[in-house]
C-alpha cells in the first residue's frame, strides 16, 4: 500500500497537540479555575506528582536479564534428534530454450508488442504495418 492511501492516523509529524483554544472566555476561566482547584487540593493533601513518581520509581523491582537467558521447559534438550544427511546437491536448474519448428521468430508490433511468427506470410504483414 502506498503512503497517500493511509489513513490520517498514520502521521509522520509527530503526535504533539498545540496550543490549546478554547471556544469562548468562559470555557477557559473555568478550565484555569479547574486547574487552579486541582493544584490546591494537591498541595492540601500534600501530594507532590514529581515526589509520587520518584517513590514509584524508586520503589519498583529492579529489571532482570535472567528471563531472556531461560530456556522453557522441554525445548532444552534437542541432542536426541539427529541431523538428517541427504548426501546429495541442489543443482541449477537449466534455462528453457526453444527447440520447435513451428514459431519462426519473434517481431515487435507498435510500443514494444513482441508477437510470435509463424510463418513468411506473418512476417510481411506485421513489417508492413503502420503505427
Amino acid at each position: 500500500m502506498t503512503m497517500h492511501l493511509e489513513g490520517p492516523w498514520l502521521s509522520t509529524i509527530g503526535k504533539k497537540k498545540g496550543k490549546q483554544k478554547f471556544a469562548s472566555a468562559d470555557h477557559a476561566r473555568k478550565s484555569r479555575e479547574l486547574d487552579e482547584s486541582w493544584k490546591e487540593l494537591q498541595k492540601k493533601w500534600s501530594v507532590e506528582i514529581e515526589d509520587r513518581k520518584r517513590k514509584r520509581a524508586m520503589n519498583a523491582a529492579p529489571l532482570k536479564d535472567s528471563y531472556s537467558l531461560a530456556i522453557p521447559e522441554g525445548r532444552n534438550t534437542t541432542a536426541h534428534i539427529p541431523s538428517r544427511d541427504t548426501g546429495g546437491n541442489a543443482l541449477l536448474k537449466p534455462n528453457p530454450v526453444y527447440t520447435g519448428t513451428k514459431v519462426k521468430g519473434i517481431a515487435t508490433m507498435h510500443k514494444s508488442n513482441a508477437v510470435p511468427v509463424f510463418s513468411d506470410e506473418e512476417a510481411v504483414d506485421i513489417s508492413k504495418m503502420r503505427r
